[in-house]
Formats: C-alpha cells, structure tokens, sequence
C-alpha cells in the first residue's frame, strides 16, 4: 500500500497506527480534536534515537523528529501540541515499544541507600481541569494585587522550544529571564488589550503574588497526566517519583 507524506512530513494514516486520547480532549485547539492517530514507533526510528545530538535539548533532537512521522493528523502539527499532550503521545510509544514498565534508582530516606523502582506507567491518572476556555482556548482570571484581568495561554511545543533557544543564547553573566520571557507567552490581553508593548512593560512591573498566581492558576488548570507516583522505599518509607521526559525516560530506546 502506498504511503504519502502530507506537507508536514507526516504519513498519511494508512499505515499501522492507534488512537491516543488527548488529556487536554482538544478544548485548547481550534480542530477540539479530543483524540489522535499516532503510529508505532520501526526500525527506522532508532536512527533518530541512536543519533541523539548533545547540542541539542530532547525536545529538538528526539521528541519534535519522532512525532513529526508518528502523528497522523494532517491538521495537527506537533509543534502545536501542549506539553500535557506530548506526554501522553510519548507514553504511549514508549508502551507500545517496551512495555509500561519504568524503571528508576532513588535513595532510601531511612537508610540513604540507592535502591530500583519499578512504575506502571499505564496506570497515570488523568489531571482534569475544571475552568473552560473560550471559544479561541484561552483562560481568563484576575491577578489579586494589580486586579487586572488576563486572558491567559498554555504554551505549546513551538513556544517552549522557541524559549529555551532564547535562554540559551542570553549573554553569560546576565540574569536570565526566564519568569519574564514565559509569561510574555502566556499572557494573550490585559483586561481585554492585547497590546504587546504594554502586557511587555505590565510583567516588568508585575508584583511577585500575581506572577506566582499565573503559574499556580496555569498549573493547577492544565488537563495533563498525573506524573507524580509514590513507591515504598526498603526501609518501608513512602518515596515520592516525579517521571521526567529526560534520557531516562528514553534509555530504553539504547
């Protein structure tokens, strides 16, 4: 059967494939896709994961090349994907590739000792949110100092690449933006003004109780999976495990 590249360089979806529930149920994109069909990852694929560049972050060089050919939507970029998503793309091809199972070394806080951990990683729960976006996806609140109103955004793969590259290249021995530069992301308006200009100079002058209430407010509303697991520790002590997209996560892959 013949398999064609739509103009993202995605293949069409004739080729073998599952479908994917969206932790986010599509409420953030314009196409309010609450699933996708994403394939499994050859032989082909470890090229780009045997090949990982060390220049370059694991978004760029392993996650953004191995759903640009595994996502089967030709109206869904990658890029455009919210990070809750994006987990849930790579569990998924990690399941189907290896199996659930995910290893990690922590230290016993009784003992101070390195022991295994073993974490189903079929068994994340779902983080819901409870606040609905407008029509266009974006949240709205009030920052409790300045009392303004934002119209708030949660940035996708496209913005946190774009970001890290900015970080990255900031002079050394500058104070590096980084609080500054993602809320300049977030925030689309202020009280209904979505002059860039101003919402630039209005978060140089925010108070740090609304800056912290934008991140808690964006946190606590992002539909995504539950990364956070406890596991009990030889010593019987509750350990808690934060799963980490980093090599680790992709070790398996080597």
């Amino acid at each position: 059967m013949e398999n064609n590249a739509n103009e993202y360089g995605q293949m069409e979806f004739n080729l073998p494939h599952d479908v994917v529930t969206l932790p986010s149920r599509g409420i953030f994109y314009k196409s309010k896709k609450k699933s996708v069909k994403v394939g499994y990852l050859t032989a082909s694929d470890e090229n780009i994961l045997s090949n990982i560049n060390p220049n370059k972050t694991i978004k760029e060089a392993v996650v953004l090349p191995l759903l640009r050919g595994k996502l089967y939507e030709p109206d869904l970029r990658p890029e455009d994907l919210l990070d809750g998503d994006l987990e849930a793309l790579l569990i998924f091809l990690r399941n189907t590739s290896f199996g659930p199972e995910y290893n990690v070394k922590l230290i016993d806080p009784e003992t101070n000792k390195e022991f295994t951990a073993d974490i189903l990683l079929d068994e994340l729960n779902i983080k819901q949110t409870t606040e609905v976006p407008d029509e266009e996806g974006y949240l709205t609140t009030t920052l409790p100092r300045s009392g303004a109103t934002l119209r708030l955004r949660y940035l996708t793969l496209r913005d946190t690449m774009e970001i890290d590259r900015i970080l990255n290249d900031y002079p050394t021995g500058r104070i590096v933006p980084t609080t500054t530069t993602r809320l300049n992301k977030m925030i689309v308006d202020i009280d209904g003004d979505p002059d860039r200009l101003k919402i630039s100079k209005f978060i140089e002058s925010m108070p740090i109780m609304d800056s912290k209430h934008i991140t808690k407010f964006m946190n606590d509303n992002e539909p995504r999976l539950d990364l956070t697991k406890q596991v009990i520790a030889p010593s019987g002590e509750k350990v808690s495990v934060n799963i980490i997209f980093g090599v680790e996560f992709f070790r398996p892959f080597f």
